[in-house]
């Protein structure tokens, strides 16, 4: 249950060993196909995994189980097969209901919040199941709160990471260390970014199936990844534990619950044995666990009398009494030897300061102007450098980025708050901003983890979406006979920069002349929902390919030429030439002339 700290976890080597030799085993029992791109499988057993991206920390530098899946696949019976893993029986093979639901119901969260990221819950299951052993068996209220908490081993740089108290023992109980928590095992410091609430109850429970099961749905599809491809995926699971051996043992656990898996009652469900550092399972109590602390030595036995027989020490050696060198007397019968003092224990080392202990205080590094249309990427990027207290850069601190203030803007990937390291020149670039929809100002706050030093507040600014072009995508003339209403309807294409501008507001007003943007009381109209006349129209709003398509316009009985004047957000004007004339009558046709008679008349 590790991210981002660069090193493997401590691990039994006898562990280590059967584990890498079931992964081998497992890989190539089954199918073929478990490499394919599909669905994100792995390409081979101890492959060279992609790099993670160091945005973020799951779960501190904790241990995990290391039980591999069965080589069959789980079925509704309660037949045993040998694997493994041992004999697999109902328990083992199924996930306890309200777990198992947790899951299906964060896929399906995230499907609509996150449709580009294709979470599967099989994933949220395979990591639930490493982590925690499935909330240790289902072993969890009706609402989905564990019985008891799930918690780590603290991280005293014992073998783990080294990360003091960042939530004063609110979420883990250990105001000195931070330790993983819940069924999914986040550290509180990345909960209090991730926190999610899954269960509608209005909190955000770590140690809730629910709400832990929907953070690390978030925390998996965020910077944009899509997990139905392989690489995305990888990085995805090593995020959360940067260990080729984790990624191969996360991804064994999602193939096997693809092949099928069910429900099984809560509290049911088996418990993994096998943890990556030792063969113990995981802290569980609903006490905080404290920092160990250093046992006096023992005092040693009291030193016998001058002039008696030495107490035998247990180690061979007597003392003799009051004659001679060897023990506590003189010789002489003389003052009795006060008690020593028992030895003090060595104090360690004072380990050196970690760069983070080093940050003073956070600086701008040369962030230019932050502002954005709704719906837009910000083209600037926050920047931000970590400083001792003399000025000096401090390189691979983590820096978190938090979005505050009235608003939906989000960094890229749909989330709020962004982790990220330090360069070696101690500059930590943030994600790209991408504007909501509202307009106004927000802010963004950069702290650093784990260290109150001074943080940098930046300023950023949401504009409306607006238009700088109008133009009619028809040229045909509007024209209209008075008392009757225009065949065509008006339809004008709305651009920015030359580009598409979708969802702009725009006004339409019938006005009284070109120098005169008044109302007009007369002439052409449209219609209100009762029918009534209306000459301005103020909802508008173009469409996402830009178009705006006005009602039907009618006239009264005054002809003329009239103007529709259209405006955009932004300044886009364009006027439109509306005709009102009675129909021109058809020309009757010219009289036959008559036609002359001849000439004379016919004898009678």
């Amino acid at each position: 249950m590790a991210a981002h700290f660069g090193r493997r976890l401590r691990k039994g080597a006898a562990t280590t060993a059967v584990a890498a030799a079931a992964v081998a085993a497992l890989s190539a029992s089954q199918a073929p196909g478990a490499a394919g791109e599909e669905h994100g499988r792995q390409t081979a057993a101890g492959a060279a995994a992609p790099a993670p991206d160091t945005d973020g920390n799951a779960t501190g530098n904790s241990p995990y189980y290391t039980d591999l899946p069965p080589l069959n696949s789980p079925s509704p019976s309660p037949s045993s097969s040998a694997g493994p893993s041992g004999p697999v029986t109902r328990a083992e093979g199924g996930i306890p209901a309200t777990v198992l639901d947790a899951y299906k119901k964060a896929e399906a969260d995230l499907r609509t919040a996150k449709p580009g990221c294709n979470l599967p819950w099989q994933l949220l299951a395979a990591i639930g199941n490493v982590e925690s052993g499935q909330a240790r068996g289902g072993q969890v209220d009706a609402g989905g709160t564990t019985l008891r908490r799930i918690l780590g081993p603290q991280l005293d740089g014992n073998g783990f990471a080294l990360i003091a108290d960042t939530d004063g023992g609110a979420y883990d109980g250990n105001s000195a260390y931070d330790q993983a928590i819940g069924p999914m095992q986040f550290i509180p410091s990345t909960w209090a970014w991730a926190g999610r609430d899954g269960n509608g109850d209005g909190k955000k429970d770590p140690n809730n199936v629910y709400d832990a099961a929907l953070a690390a749905g978030h925390y998996l599809c965020r910077n944009g990844w899509d997990l139905s491809h392989e690489a995305d995926l990888h990085r995805a699971i090593l995020s959360y534990n940067n260990s080729q051996d984790y990624l191969d043992l996360v991804l064994n656990w999602m193939e096997y619950y693809r092949k099928g898996t069910h429900s099984i009652p809560d509290g049911t469900g088996g418990v993994p044995e096998h943890r990556s550092d030792t063969d113990s399972g995981l802290p569980m109590s609903p006490l905080p666990t404290h920092p160990t602390t250093t046992e006096p030595a023992p005092k040693p036995d009291r030193p016998s009398r001058p002039g008696k027989p030495g107490k035998d020490d247990g180690k061979g050696g007597h003392g003799n009494g009051g004659q001679g060198n060897g023990g506590n007397g003189n010789g002489n019968g003389g003052h009795e030897t006060p008690d020593p003092k028992p030895p003090t224990p060595p104090v360690p080392p004072t380990p050196p300061p970690s760069n983070t202990d080093l940050v003073d205080h956070l600086e701008d590094a040369g962030t230019g102007k932050l502002t954005a249309m709704a719906g837009d990427a910000f083209t600037e990027r926050i920047s931000a450098r970590a400083e001792t207290k003399v000025g000096k850069s401090v390189a691979k601190v983590r820096l978190r980025f938090t979005i505050t203030g009235g608003t939906d803007a989000t960094f890229t990937g749909g989330e709020t708050v962004a982790t990220v390291a330090t360069d070696a020149k101690g500059v930590a670039l943030a994600p790209a901003l991408q504007a909501g929809e509202k307009t106004g100002d927000f802010k963004v706050t950069v702290s650093v983890v784990g260290r109150p030093a001074k943080g940098v507040d930046y300023t950023a600014s949401v504009t409306a979406r607006a238009a700088d072009t109008l133009a009619r995508t028809s040229d045909t003339p509007l024209t209209c006979a008075p008392g009757g209403e225009f065949a065509g309807q008006v339809q004008v294409k709305a651009t920015y920069l030359g580009t598409v501008a979708d969802k702009v507001a725009a006004t339409a007003t019938l006005v009284k002349s070109a120098a005169d943007a008044t109302e007009n009381d007369k002439g052409p109209y449209f219609k209100d929902a009762d029918g009534k006349p209306v000459r301005t129209l103020t909802t508008l709003k173009t469409d996402d390919k830009g178009l705006l398509t006005l009602p039907k316009l009618y006239a009264d009985d005054t002809a003329g030429t009239f103007l529709l004047r259209i405006t955009t957000t932004g300044g886009a004007t364009l006027t439109v030439e509306l005709k009102v004339a009675p129909a021109e009558s058809p020309s009757a046709p010219s009289p036959n002339p008559t036609t002359p008679s001849p000439t004379g008349s016919a004898s009678s």
